[in-house]
């Protein structure tokens, strides 16, 4: 292992064998631990997509929420479960599937798609052409719009999904999905993540299912290994301290170098980063 595979695992929290019961455990006491810090939130909002992510960490808060209103007798304590779709998503019976897994104590249903086409066409009529993966991003960023919106007028605190093998990669879009205000599956990477679904017996496919994040109208679906050039499982070799192939170690810490600016925002003259 080298030095800076050793200095990404710390810093990302992951460890090489977990224990997927005890995993589930810390991340509801850390979601329950931040209500209780910030009394005035009531909710939590989370974008649900159908993929393993969301579906995770849905869960999981689902569970706080249930447990924050046993132990406070407090009823609005509510968990708030969003579709966003784009028009018609391509595996809508997936995020159906998990909404179903989830049970939610609200969902709701907002389609992005008049937003984005608005924003996009407002852009290119001042004369900026929008390629489809800046409009991917503006979808996105659209989504976590949405979010804050519902959390502003719930008094809720948005969840984010990252994980440590999307971390490592900076496979999120800035001010996207990578804007949120707690990550409950920060430290795990996607095995790790698979193994806290199957503990907590959602349905299989809901985790075996080839990730996308299903952006780009120019490439529908494309899976989230292909986009990258490295496999999941590579990737969470690596976090885990193990030995992969050189050609993959090489693309693994390309990325964690070329996007190192999405993990630390923003940036002031007081940072280091910058010098």
């Amino acid at each position: 292992m080298n030095h800076l595979q050793q200095a990404i695992i710390e810093e990302l929290g992951v460890k090489s064998v977990i224990d997927p019961q005890n995993e589930i455990r810390v991340s509801i006491d850390f979601m329950k631990e931040y209500l209780k810090k910030n009394p005035f939130l009531k909710t939590l909002v989370l974008g649900i997509s159908g993929g393993q992510d969301s579906t995770l960490a849905g869960r999981l808060a689902q569970l706080a929420m249930e447990e924050m209103r046993e132990e406070t007798k407090d009823d609005s304590y509510q968990f708030i479960g969003v579709r966003l779709p784009y028009g018609e998503q391509a595996d809508e019976e997936d995020a159906k599937a998990a909404l179903d897994f989830i049970q939610p104590d609200v969902q709701l249903r907002v389609n992005i798609k008049p937003a984005v086409d608005a924003q996009t066409q407002a852009l290119i009529e001042a004369g900026v052409e929008i390629s489809d993966f800046n409009k991917g991003n503006i979808k996105a960023r659209q989504r976590m719009i949405t979010q804050y919106a519902v959390a502003g007028q719930r008094a809720g605190a948005v969840i984010g999904t990252d994980h440590a093998a999307e971390n490592i990669t900076g496979f999120f879009t800035k001010y996207g999905d990578g804007g949120a205000d707690i990550l409950p599956l920060f430290r795990l990477n996607k095995r790790q993540g698979k193994a806290l679904l199957k503990a907590l017996d959602a349905p299989e496919h809901l985790y075996t299912k080839v990730p996308t994040a299903d952006l780009e109208e120019g490439k529908p679906m494309i899976a989230d290994e292909v986009a990258l050039g490295v496999t999941y499982d590579e990737i969470d070799d690596y976090l885990e301290g193990k030995e992969i192939p050189a050609d993959a170690q090489q693309k693994i810490e390309q990325w964690w170098n070329k996007t190192q600016h999405k993990r630390h925002l923003p940036i002031s003259i007081f940072d280091d980063f910058w010098k």
